[in-house]
Order: C-alpha cells, then sequence, then structure tokens
C-alpha cells in the first residue's frame, strides 16, 4: 500500500468514526460552521476590495454570527426538551422515535442562507456566478422555510 492509498484510508477511517460520534447532525454543524467562517471571509474581502473595511462592521459581522449560534442552541434546547417530555410523560406518545427536527431544520437554514451570502459575496468580488445558482439557493431557502412553517403550524402566505 503506498502513502496516497494509506492516506485516503486514514481519512476514510477518521470520517467514519466521526459520523459514527456525531452522526448526521454532527456534520451539519461542522458544514455550517464552515460556512460561517468562508462567509466572514468572503464578506471581508469584498468590503476590502470595494475599500470599505471597517473593523466596526466586521464586529457587527461576530455579533451576527454569535447570535446564530444562540438560536441554534436554543433549536437544539428544544429538541432536547421535546425528546425528554415525549420519553417521560405517559400521556404523549408519537408512533415514532423522536431524535429532534427542529435544529436539524434551523441548521439547513442557516447553511443556505450563508451559501446565499458567500454567493452575494463573490459577486461584490468581481466573480461571474450562474443565475441559476442563485435562484437554487433562494428556491432552497424557500423550501426550507415552508418546512419550518409547517412544523409551527403556520401555513406559507401566497
Amino acid at each position: 500500500m503506498d502513502v496516497v492509498d494509506r492516506f485516503k484510508a486514514a481519512v476514510a477511517a477518521l470520517l467514519g468514526v466521526l459520523t459514527g460520534l456525531w452522526g448526521w447532525l454532527g456534520w451539519l454543524v461542522v458544514g455550517w460552521a464552515a460556512c460561517m467562517v468562508l462567509d466572514y471571509i468572503t464578506g471581508s474581502a469584498a468590503a476590502c476590495k470595494d475599500g470599505a473595511w471597517s473593523s466596526g462592521a466586521a464586529k457587527e459581522g461576530i455579533w451576527h454570527k454569535a447570535g446564530m449560534i444562540v438560536v441554534v442552541l436554543v433549536a437544539a434546547g428544544a429538541d432536547l426538551l421535546i425528546a425528554a417530555v415525549l420519553e417521560n410523560l405517559p400521556l404523549v406518545a408519537l408512533p415514532f422515535q423522536y431524535s429532534g427536527l427542529i435544529c436539524p431544520v434551523v441548521l439547513v437554514w442557516y447553511i443556505v442562507t450563508e451559501l446565499g451570502s458567500i454567493t452575494e459575496n463573490a459577486v461584490q468580488m468581481g466573480a461571474p456566478v450562474p443565475g441559476w445558482l442563485v435562484k437554487l439557493l433562494a428556491a432552497g431557502k424557500s423550501a426550507v422555510d415552508a418546512a419550518g412553517e409547517a412544523l409551527g403550524g403556520e401555513e406559507k402566505e401566497k
């Protein structure tokens, strides 16, 4: 086995172990964190390109990201609360095991939002972006919004 094959095997093993520990929700968190970092970097780069970078705006971006982390923690707490209620109150039961729904939907919404922002930053930096990508991200965000509204018992306005 050569060095490249050993490296591939080690990476595959590591990813397998992490997936076993985190599950798919953990990978959503990793993807979201990566998107937040990339959005901050590309936003700063776009502002630098335009000569508009400021420490105040950068701090606002950090506060914005911190607020997002709080929202994800609230969603995770809500999932834990619902799971605890379903597990411990005999009068409340579902025909399936509840392992969380609110936090994954919030994470997917944030990921799609961050991807849209990263795309906007790329345009501001001068990169050509296919129109269909912008439409696809907008459609994805709308679909996640509709799913979240359905979870909350709200009907989407037409």
